[in-house]
C-alpha cells in the first residue's frame, strides 16, 4: 500500500533574502500538521541550513540560480527535500534514487564543508544527500516521536 500525501513546490532565488520565505511556508505547513514548538523550530534551522548551502555555493556569484523546495506532507512524517540545479521534481522518483550511507563516504566534500550536514542530521530524523548535478538533501521528521527509530537515524549519500 502507497501512502498517500500532498506535494507542495516552491522555487525561490539563490538569494538569501528568501530563506526567511521558505522558513515561514516550512513553519505553517508543520504547524497545520500538528507539530510540537521545539519540532517546528527544528524543522526551520534544518531548512535554512540546507537552503543556506545553495545559497552560498551552488551557483557562481555572477550566476543567477534558483533553488526547489518540495515538501511530501503524510499523516505521519514531513520531507523536505532541496535542491539546486535543477527544475521541478518528483518526490518518490528521488527516493528511489537515493542510495545508502557507506562509511567511507566523505561528507565533508558537500559544499558547505559538513558542519551544516551535521546539524541537520541532529535536527531531523532521517537525511538523504544526492549529488550528482548539484545537490539535493531529503530530510524527514515524523510528527510523533514514537515513529523517529522505525527507520533509524541515519544519513545517506550518493554521487
Amino acid at each position: 500500500m502507497v501512502n498517500a500525501f500532498d506535494f507542495i513546490e516552491v522555487k525561490v532565488p539563490a538569494k538569501p533574502e528568501y530563506i526567511g520565505v521558505v522558513r515561514l511556508s516550512i513553519s505553517g505547513i508543520a504547524s497545520r500538521m500538528g507539530f510540537n514548538y521545539e519540532d517546528i523550530e527544528d524543522l526551520k534551522v534544518a531548512v535554512s541550513e540546507a537552503i543556506t548551502n545553495g545559497v552560498e555555493h551552488a551557483y557562481k556569484s555572477d550566476e543567477d540560480g534558483e533553488l526547489t523546495i518540495g515538501c511530501g506532507v503524510y499523516e505521519d512524517r514531513l520531507e523536505i527535500m532541496v535542491a539546486d540545479h535543477g527544475g521541478s521534481f518528483n518526490l518518490e522518483a528521488v527516493k528511489e534514487e537515493i542510495g545508502p550511507y557507506q562509511q567511507e563516504d566523505n561528507v565533508e566534500e558537500l559544499r558547505e564543508g559538513g558542519f551544516g550536514l551535521f546539524l541537520i542530521d541532529a535536527l531531523m530524523d532521517k537525511v538523504e544527500i544526492k549529488s550528482e548535478h548539484g545537490v539535493i538533501v531529503l530530510m524527514t521528521k515524523y510528527l510523533h516521536e514514537n515513529e523517529v527509530g522505525r527507520d533509524g537515524d541515519q544519513v545517506s549519500t550518493s554521487q
